[in-house]
């Protein structure tokens, strides 16, 4: 069997620097403290590196970032979190070779739990050979590695046996590099380039991260972790801001005082009038990128538009600008609640029932088709530049805040024609038939993808739960204001 012991980070990802990972278990497993205590350590970090050092600065970062931190929650964002981040830095022609072989390795020098996921999961790698993480009696990582990166090596030997690898893919001059592609037949250094020989057909894609989670954007590099650091506060100040103003404008002035605060608000498509009294509604049929979609749809048809809802908060509900109307997932008794309200007037739905981040577009529920033929899609997109405005591990209620903490939110709404009689199901199509159908119109209209993914399956990747919250286990908005307010601030201690 032909086989493949790659580097990771140098080799089959572009940066050879691990720290950015380290500073995302940092702020997502831990908070801010532990986040800007590791930031202010790596002129030290990068000291020891320039001497030669390299080991030691890695140690360093190791128990900063994991020090006191519970290994389920180590395990959670390595899970959801780090592999966007890992997918984003993958060297494609370094993936190319590596994807030809039919046994592969990875190796690395970071905690395996930190990326043994993503190497089976997405790289399609066979096997993963990291350091290992010591936890204490408590379930509590100690910070420090077990044995030393020289047992990297010697687990390869007792890997392979006395079969020796056919390629070593790594930098000559990492750590581990030398080590391993001596035990190779053959080598091979970045920068790669893809051999005319290589069988095309044979080339599989790494698997795509479609389901993510945790709060930043950027991959925190120092200088992006710095900037972060920085904005926070001012972001705090102004997602007050917009936020307390934006609750007493009237629907109609918001986009037109969006830019004023730093905001864009970008409409596309023709709206439907208003309907007449006495006639149904509209039915909105909405993408689902963030919690703020129908208060957007809201603004920009210069009315407060109901929306149904799944699992938000208490506190959201509260703070929310529009009507909201919170659904059973008992069917028949959802079907009742969104008839009654579309004989009142207009109403807002999402049919995906969770948010996705990427270009894909979850499958959509046929219960909205059943109900009405008055079908109107809306292509719903967002672009934020620090922060993401979802969450499924987080506190949803700060979704909004997240959103309006980024320097400069900008929201997109598209609206398709509605959807003529032959394409409901008055013409005879099943509530499937027309679901898809809207789901596919949208996705071309956004440049997406349709996949039949549902909020179960994010909620299993991301939180390993099928993402329903019990009416017993939520707190009150009191209670939920001061979670909130641990959350964003994190721990002031180190575990």
């Amino acid at each position: 069997m032909e086989s493949v012991v790659a580097d990771l980070e140098g080799t089959l990802l572009n940066d050879s620097n691990a720290f950015s990972y380290f500073m995302l278990i940092a702020f997502e497993a831990s908070g801010l403290v532990r986040f800007a205590l590791l930031l202010m350590l790596w002129p030290v970090i990068r000291l020891l590196e320039v001497f030669g050092k390299v080991d030691a600065g890695l140690r360093l970062t190791i128990f900063v970032a994991t020090a006191g931190v519970p290994m389920s929650e180590i395990e959670a964002v390595s899970r959801a979190v780090l592999p966007k981040f890992y997918f984003d830095d993958i060297d494609m022609e370094a993936w190319r070779i590596f994807s030809l072989y039919n046994k592969r390795i990875v190796v690395t020098k970071m905690p395996r739990i930190m990326i043994e996921r993503f190497v089976k999961e997405h790289l399609r790698a066979d096997d993963v050979i990291g350091s290992e993480l010591s936890e204490n009696r408590f379930g509590l990582a100690t910070g420090f590695i077990q044995d030393d990166f020289d047992s990297i090596t010697r687990s390869i030997g007792a890997l392979f046996g006395d079969e020796q690898p056919r390629l070593g893919l790594g930098r000559p001059q990492s750590g581990s590099g030398p080590l391993f592609l001596s035990m190779c037949k053959e080598e091979q250094h970045p920068p790669f380039t893809a051999s005319k020989k290589q069988d095309l057909h044979r080339i599989i894609r790494p698997l795509p991260v479609i389901f993510h989670d945790g709060r930043l954007t950027k991959r925190p590099t120092p200088s992006a972790a710095l900037l972060i650091l920085l904005w926070i506060p001012l972001g705090i100040v102004i997602a007050t801001i917009r936020i307390g103003v934006g609750l007493m404008l009237p629907m109609w002035a918001i986009p037109r005082m969006a830019p004023v605060f730093g905001g864009k608000v970008v409409v596309k498509g023709t709206p439907p009038s208003h309907a007449a009294p006495g006639n149904s509604g509209v039915l909105f049929v909405c993408t689902h990128r963030t919690l703020m979609d129908p208060v957007v749809l809201s603004a920009v048809l210069y009315r407060r538009i109901p929306a149904v809802t799944y699992s938000i908060s208490r506190l959201s509900e509260i703070l929310s600008p529009i009507p909201t109307i919170r659904l059973t997932r008992i069917r028949d008794v959802d079907a009742q609640k969104i008839k009654r309200q579309l004989e009142k007037g207009d109403l807002v739905v999402c049919p995906e029932g969770t948010t996705c981040r990427e270009p894909f577009l979850l499958r959509f529920s046929g219960l909205f088709a059943e109900l009405t033929d008055r079908i109107v899609p809306v292509a719903m997109n967002y672009r934020v530049g620090l922060f993401h405005a979802t969450t499924a591990r987080g506190w949803k209620a700060m979704d909004p805040i997240f959103f309006f903490m980024n320097p400069r939110p900008i929201y997109e709404v598209t609206f398709l024609n509605q959807l003529p009689v032959e394409a409901t199901c008055s013409s005879g199509k099943s509530p499937y038939d027309v679901a898809n159908y809207v789901q596919r119109i949208l996705a071309t209209t956004l440049g997406f993808e349709c996949t039949n993914f549902t909020r179960k399956d994010k909620y299993r990747v991301l939180a390993g739960n099928d993402g329903i919250v019990s009416e017993a286990s939520k707190g009150t908005p009191a209670k939920e204001l001061m979670s909130i307010f641990k959350k964003i601030m994190g721990d002031f201690k180190l575990h």
